[in-house]
């Protein structure tokens, strides 16, 4: 079974994720594989200094992402340029990867921009995990040592959490502590399994 999970920034997305691998899940994650794909010399990477400069390069030749991210933060354009690079290359090797492991385990791909990308349309199930709106923030917040105006911002760069909540098969609510998100995603895929099981 392939499993999307998705989420707003500093919903608990990726500490869900470590939930589902403790499950016996195989996790594809879309930011370490974009990580992958940007690396030094990689073409993905090339495609970005072409639209968007050596600027974006630190001096050994590997990609700034702090640079880069100020740029795409800060203007809408930008961001639909880099997104639309990038994507295809994390398209392709999803693919790649769920061809191959798709008969051993299930799999879980985490993305943040899952339903953007249209990586939504392989997953037999999407989970998207939640937040209240000021807790998401203070989590931001922390997590990045940002202002609540900047944390606000980005947030808002990003697809509405409610529209995502409308598109999900299963939403979380991660407002509470980890060891509520845990037993709320031990829960959920114990039914996933099962429904899975009657439907075979």
């Amino acid at each position: 079974m392939i499993i999307g999970l998705t989420g707003g920034i500093a919903t608990g997305k990726s500490q869900s994720s470590k939930i589902f691998k403790k499950l016996g899940c195989y996790i594809i994650d879309a930011d370490k594989l974009s990580r992958t794909l940007t690396a030094k010399d990689s073409k993905c990477l090339k495609e970005i200094v072409e639209r968007f400069g050596t600027d974006v390069l630190k001096d050994d030749g590997t990609l700034d992402r702090k640079v880069l991210g100020k740029i795409v933060f800060n203007d809408k354009q930008s961001k639909i340029d880099l997104e639309q690079i990038i994507h295809p290359h994390i398209i392709r090797k999803t693919n790649e990867i769920i061809t191959k492991k798709y008969n051993t385990a299930n799999i879980i791909v985490d993305a943040p921009l899952l339903f953007e990308v249209g990586l939504d349309r392989i997953c037999d199930t999407v989970i998207v995990i939640y937040a209240q709106h000021h807790i998401q923030t203070d989590r931001f917040m922390k997590r990045d040592n940002i202002s609540k105006e900047e944390a606000i911002k980005r947030i808002g760069l990003q697809m509405p959490i409610e529209d995502k909540m409308k598109l999900a098969d299963i939403t979380i609510d991660n407002s509470g502590t980890i060891t509520e998100l845990k037993k709320k995603i031990e829960i959920t895929y114990k039914k996933l399994m099962q429904n899975h099981k009657d439907l075979k």
